[in-house]
């Protein structure tokens, strides 16, 4: 590794951070380590409605495959805040949409690098949008483990936070993969998943998780799924809030652009549920919630206020 090249990835972290990553790994690309495991959870059903996911599974072998000459990734993480107040829209969604703010900031840390380089260099941004295998690269980067529930955990900092990659035709010098697995013995997540969606630490059986139901899933719920669901309107932060990790490294959200929506911190089921489709694009435009549609929001409303019903009735 020649200076001049740790001194390119060292500037590329410091401009990454004044960008809001944190952390900040990079890899070389190749053939994905989860790709084959991630074909097994294709064939066993487990995507559900996900019909992209089979579709476009090949694309997801090798992160050397997006565009020609691709070398490196630089892999990133954005924190939002786990010690915000629960509530029924999960963490990540209550405020504009992620996907916006990361690949804006990316593309940013693209232009940046052309500058600081004095010539073109192809690159590419990523976030969750492309068929990358994102926890795989991350793991590759340096930046965590796939913990039992799924998520990539990072020692530093829990799991609250973003993915995102930025590829590019640039020899880079790699940061050594994260190889521990540091969940231990511990089985807070499975054990308090509502639904049961974990078949085994680390796979999920997304046809049952509440985040998959309350956003992909575009059929009706199963009857006995729906009570199960509790108060979560959309996505479902169960298996974070549980994990040791984030009890001991989330953090108060820090981003003002990842700040919530007010109105999406207690929302009333009945008022979602009334929404027109004009009423209802207006109020979610830019935000990660109208990825249900109006009728996904609507059914998982109503599922939330009739819980809600037979609780009172309980009572």
């Amino acid at each position: 590794m020649s200076a001049s090249g740790t001194a390119l990835e060292q500037r590329i972290r410091t401009r990454a951070a004044e960008f809001g990553f944190d952390p900040v790994g990079i890899t070389r690309l190749g053939p994905a380590d989860t790709y084959d495991a991630f074909l097994r959870w294709i064939d066993a059903g487990y995507a559900g409605e996900m019909a992209y996911l089979p579709r476009g599974a090949e694309k997801r072998r090798d992160t050397g495959l997006p565009f020609e000459r691709v070398r490196s990734a630089i892999v990133v993480a954005l924190d939002y805040g786990g010690k915000q107040p629960a509530g029924p829209i999960a963490r990540y969604a209550r405020g504009d949409d992620y996907h916006d703010i990361m690949v804006r900031r990316l593309d940013d840390l693209h232009r940046w690098i052309e500058s600081d380089q004095g010539r073109t260099v192809r690159a590419k941004a990523y976030v969750d949008t492309g068929p990358i295998l994102e926890r795989d690269l991350a793991r590759r980067a340096g930046l965590g483990w796939i913990g039992k529930n799924t998520m990539l955990i990072s020692p530093r900092h829990g799991s609250f936070f973003f993915l995102g990659a930025l590829l590019l035709d640039l020899d880079l010098a790699p940061d050594p993969p994260f190889e521990a697995d540091r969940c231990g013995t511990c089985t807070r997540c499975l054990d308090a998943c509502p639904t049961d969606a974990f078949v085994e630490p680390r796979i999920l059986d997304a046809r049952r998780c509440i985040s998959y139901l309350t956003i992909e899933h575009r059929s009706d719920i199963a009857p006995e799924l729906q009570p199960l669901i509790g108060d979560w309107l959309y996505g479902c932060d169960v298996c974070q809030d549980v994990c040791p990790w984030n009890h001991r490294f989330a953090t108060e959200l820090g981003d003002p652009a990842l700040a919530p929506r007010p109105d999406n911190l207690s929302p009333d089921p009945a008022e979602l549920a009334a929404l027109t489709d004009d009423a209802f694009r207006a109020r979610f435009r830019k935000s990660p919630i109208k990825r249900a549609k109006r009728q996904g929001l609507a059914r998982n409303a109503a599922i939330v206020a009739a819980n809600r019903r037979g609780r009172a009735r309980d009572d």
